[in-house]
């Protein structure tokens, strides 16, 4: 359905139970977990949408932060509970925290940066999908 994620628990013989819709998205592109068990939903060219556990809409990242996005993509959530979000058209992936402002994690040498992930040791691994690269970066700076 356009507009729309769908949200489902399986049960233990993985058949589908309580489904949940989150609707009223605009091209909704990328689902990834959000902090406390919630989701995160990139927009195409527009916001990234928090949801709770609960499947409650929390807001958009933009709003809460003020940051502009070109085409948000991929989006993924770090050991501490940031979610992290590939732009493609701005070329960078940004770091955003609870109650803090986002941070630019990698811009340099990224040309069309579609997905993200974080790996077990604090990697960050993005798909470009420009070069058809898979560029892993680990990280030694300590983000308090």
């Amino acid at each position: 359905m356009p507009g729309a994620v769908h949200s489902f628990t399986l049960g233990p013989d993985l058949a589908p139970l309580a489904p949940a819709s989150l609707l009223g998205l605009e091209g909704p592109c990328w689902v990834g977990l959000a902090p406390d068990g919630g989701l995160a939903v990139s927009e195409e060219f527009g916001d990234v949408q928090l949801f709770g556990s609960a499947r409650q809409p929390l807001g958009s990242l933009g709003d809460l932060t003020g940051h502009p996005f070109g085409s948000p993509a991929g989006v993924c959530t770090d050991a501490a509970g940031g979610v992290i979000v590939a732009d493609q058209r701005r070329r960078q992936v940004t770091l955003f925290r609870r109650a803090r402002e986002p941070i630019c994690l990698v811009s340099e040498g990224l040309r069309r940066p579609l997905g993200v992930a974080c790996g077990p040791q604090g990697q960050l691994l993005v798909a470009d999908a420009e070069d058809g690269d898979i560029k892993v970066y680990q990280s030694h700076l300590e983000l308090d």
